[in-house]
């Protein structure tokens, strides 16, 4: 069994359950059948998320509160954009509340949810959905891969194993 522990820089295979406070879900890998890979430290995942899985073993499991200045943010009433309605396609579905792709002046690309629709514009929220809410998650470490070793957890109905291959 290996007492290795997560490290910036590690790439790990994780399982999440992500959660409202109060318990509403809103995301799990366990339904999508397969864990998450990611580096930590990469910007992959939320600072509060990323910071959680910093010093876990393979196997741990992990329940933490992420404060949503660690997550998405502040909600910010000031993140709208008003829109031509030319500048979509003319077939396009002009429905409240639903997500569009935008690209600014520079080209970057976002997407951002249509707030309020009118009939020549409409006015897009460009917070991210999560915005100004904390979130809490479910943790459970399936694996850490490095330069040198991976090392997994194999989960049976009866026993759990661990294996390291160098």
């Amino acid at each position: 069994m290996s007492n290795k522990t997560v490290k910036t820089g590690d790439t790990v295979s994780l399982h999440y359950v992500g959660t409202f406070p109060g318990g509403e879900e809103f995301d799990s890998s366990y339904e999508r059948g397969e864990p998450v890979t990611v580096e930590v430290g990469a910007g992959m995942l939320i600072e509060g998320f990323d910071k959680a899985v910093v010093g876990m073993t393979v196997g741990e499991k992990r329940h933490v509160e992420v404060p949503k200045g660690e997550a998405y943010g502040d909600f910010n009433p000031n993140a709208f954009v008003e829109v031509d309605k030319t500048s979509f396609p003319k077939d396009f579905p002009f429905e409240k509340g639903a997500f569009v792709p935008l690209t600014n002046e520079e080209g970057a690309q976002f997407i951002g949810r249509l707030d309020e629709v009118t009939d020549n514009t409409v006015r897009v929220d460009l917070n991210h959905p999560m915005a100004g809410k904390d979130l809490e998650f479910d943790i459970e470490l399936v694996g850490i891969e490095s330069d040198t070793e991976t090392t997994t957890t194999t989960e049976t109905t009866t026993e759990t194993t661990t294996e390291t291959t160098e």
